[in-house]
């Protein structure tokens, strides 16, 4: 009889503790977006330079705790591929950030696509087979997942291997935007762009085609991110030898305000580099 009314008590105790288990995984993957969000909204680069360390702990400390949750995953992949992307010039450090970012976003990904990570190291017949047979639901985990990897590669392009996965991220990626072609404000759209203007036309290049996802990438960002603009005129227009776009391109940028949610950091960044495109003469 005693047995019978602690049922319900230790029913109760146990529907406590996975609320509240439930609870404080929301707030620490909110912490963990939080924390991303704060980096990318921060308009002094150095300030980020230098306190970033401190917020790379910090979600390593978080995702160690909860080290299955996808969106502190996320969100860990995110923190390390901007810091290296952005703001690290040692490529030894680049190599190791871009690493972990791709293991952050590998973690969240591959359990939910076992059989695109699964032919990853295969051939790309067989990785492209797998990829047709994914599903598209949650455009997040893809984008996390593609844009990662390509960080990674462009941390390790004297490695040939690397770079030799190239065709399965831009495949990752076009699937991205088939289903989603607005996604993150038109970043998988630059990403794509990016990679098809790597080299001219005669040589297998697709220029045409880079700047088609360039202008998308403008289009679903309205304009406010100025990186796209930047990379347009960076890998479009000088290959193309375009000196009235690429001017008009990259005054645009110097012109624009660059606080915008989630692109500040990445704006004041693409104003700085615009200036040194235009002052190295290179249409000279």
């Amino acid at each position: 009889m005693n047995m019978g009314h602690r049922r319900p008590h230790s029913l109760l105790l146990m529907l406590s503790t996975l609320v509240l288990g439930g609870c404080v995984s929301m707030a620490t993957e909110r912490m963990a977006q939080n924390l991303s969000l704060a980096m990318l909204n921060q308009s002094d680069p150095e300030v980020v330079r230098q306190g970033a360390p401190a917020y790379l702990l910090l979600i390593d400390a978080l995702i160690a705790d909860n080290p299955e949750d996808p969106g502190q995953l996320i969100a860990g992949g995110e923190l390390y591929g901007a810091y290296a992307g952005g703001l690290v010039t040692d490529e030894v450090r680049r190599r190791s950030l871009t690493r972990q970012a791709m293991d952050y976003a590998s973690r969240a990904f591959c359990p939910r696509q076992q059989a695109v990570c699964a032919a990853r190291d295969q051939g790309f017949d067989q990785f492209s087979a797998a990829v047709a047979e994914m599903s598209t639901g949650d455009p997040q985990l893809l984008y996390s997942y593609s844009s990662s990897w390509a960080g990674w590669i462009q941390a390790h392009q004297s490695d040939w291997n690397a770079v030799a996965d190239l065709p399965k991220v831009e495949l990752l990626l076009q699937r991205l935007v088939d289903k989603h072609p607005d996604f993150a404000r038109g970043r998988a759209q630059l990403y794509l762009a990016i990679m098809r203007t790597l080299l001219p036309a005669s040589l297998g290049g697709k220029p045409e085609l880079g700047r088609q996802h360039f202008e998308l990438a403008i289009q679903y960002s309205q304009g406010l991110d100025l990186m796209a603009k930047v990379e347009f005129a960076r890998r479009y227009a000088r290959l193309v030898f375009d000196q009235e776009l690429h001017q008009r391109l990259l005054e645009e940028v110097l012109e624009s305000e660059p606080r915008q949610p989630g692109l500040t950091l990445s704006n004041v960044l693409a104003q700085q580099q615009a200036a040194m495109l235009l002052e190295d003469e290179y249409f000279q």
